[in-house]
């Protein structure tokens, strides 16, 4: 087995959280991660930025890649590692600005609103995966300190966390809020299509025999997704699966994520193939490997000992001068921050991949 760097410490969660046993879980690695991604397009805003943007559509692998990465340094991390990522990607978002043609206003990827949005969504559809083709539900008391440790991670966004809820009945409300606000617009609805079939998200360079191998487990876990959306969803989306086929794919869904958490090997190859950018920073905890430190920290302190501003004050000047691009002179957005965010996030092409790490 490859030999794997241990982090310098347990970051914000460590072993004896809730969050690194469902996050942990195999259900995480396709099945929560492209519901979550799927269902935050029905906020108008972010349907207008990935869609501006382009970056989904002209390298989904990559796009697919690094989002997993920057998730799992929010779960396994090391502190300092983490936070620094927290803050490039501040920069990186300060150029996902512009006019939203659904709304008619602006949007901005560095809003807490959105940023809340896409943090609650990320946390309940990782959770709906492992309950539905995982282990099962957790315990109250379990689910509890999820949906805590769900806010105590908030703190590494732009995120207000006193607006985080902390209960399933306080998600559920959150999304019943959220409802009137989503809007199933042509474009959003182009990108659900476009990232459900989830071959999109192989890597460009698999090779043919792979993907066809790969064929009938893509369809279930297509399938699957789609299962977990409550009807309106599905509705808003134009996707028209019935219950019959939501209970057909239950069964194998589950099996086949039961065999890949039986078999550390197994699991690893498969993440090392769909998201390799991911695996330095999951596979330590995945196989047990010991960080240099058993320190656990909390967001704000790791901030402060580490010398990072809280997101949501972090890089005023470099957002500034994008809104004046932007919204004064009318110009595209630059690309700082992106470069620098390929040794922390991972490379941007899959050709050429940037060294990972702090």
């Amino acid at each position: 087995m490859k030999q794997y760097e241990p982090m310098a410490d347990y970051g914000f969660l460590g072993p004896d959280s809730v969050s690194w046993k469902v996050w942990g879980h195999p259900t995480s690695y396709v099945l929560g991660f492209v519901r979550a991604v799927t269902i935050e397009h029905f906020d108008p805003n972010l349907a207008a930025a990935v869609i501006q943007s382009g970056g989904v559509k002209y390298r989904p692998a990559t796009r697919y890649g690094r989002t997993l990465r920057y998730f799992g340094l929010q779960l396994f991390g090391g502190a300092e590692q983490t936070c620094k990522a927290a803050d490039v990607l501040v920069k990186v978002h300060s150029k996902a600005i512009g006019h939203d043609p659904v709304t008619g206003g602006t949007y901005d990827a560095n809003d807490g609103g959105s940023q809340l949005w896409i943090h609650v969504t990320a946390w309940h559809s990782i959770l709906k995966c492992y309950e539905m083709f995982g282990p099962g539900k957790l315990t109250e008391a379990e689910e509890n300190r999820f949906w805590e440790e769900m806010r105590e991670v908030a703190k590494l966004q732009t995120i207000d966390p006193d607006l985080v809820p902390t209960t399933r009945e306080a998600v559920h409300r959150y999304f019943e809020e959220w409802r009137p606000r989503l809007a199933a617009s042509e474009g959003a609805q182009d990108m659900i299509k476009f990232i459900l079939p989830i071959d999109v998200a192989l890597p460009v360079d698999a090779p043919e025999w792979k993907k066809k191998a790969l064929a009938p487990a893509i369809f279930l876990l297509s399938k699957a997704v789609i299962s977990t959306y409550p009807k309106h969803m599905r509705d808003m989306a134009g996707l028209r699966q019935g219950p019959l086929t939501d209970a057909a794919v239950r069964l194998p869904v589950k099996a086949m994520h039961a065999l890949l958490y039986s078999n550390l090997n197994v699991r690893l190859y498969f993440m090392n193939f769909i998201a390799p950018q991911a695996v330095p920073v999951a596979a330590p905890a995945i196989l047990g490997i010991p960080p240099l430190s058993d320190k656990v920290w909390e967001v704000r302190e790791a901030q402060a000992h580490f010398g990072f501003d809280i997101p949501s004050e972090a890089h005023q000047d470099v957002r500034e001068k994008q809104r004046k691009r932007v919204f004064e002179k009318g110009l595209k957005p630059s690309d700082e921050g992106l470069v620098e965010s390929q040794q922390h996030i991972g490379a941007m092409d899959v050709h050429n991949p940037a060294k990972l790490g702090a």
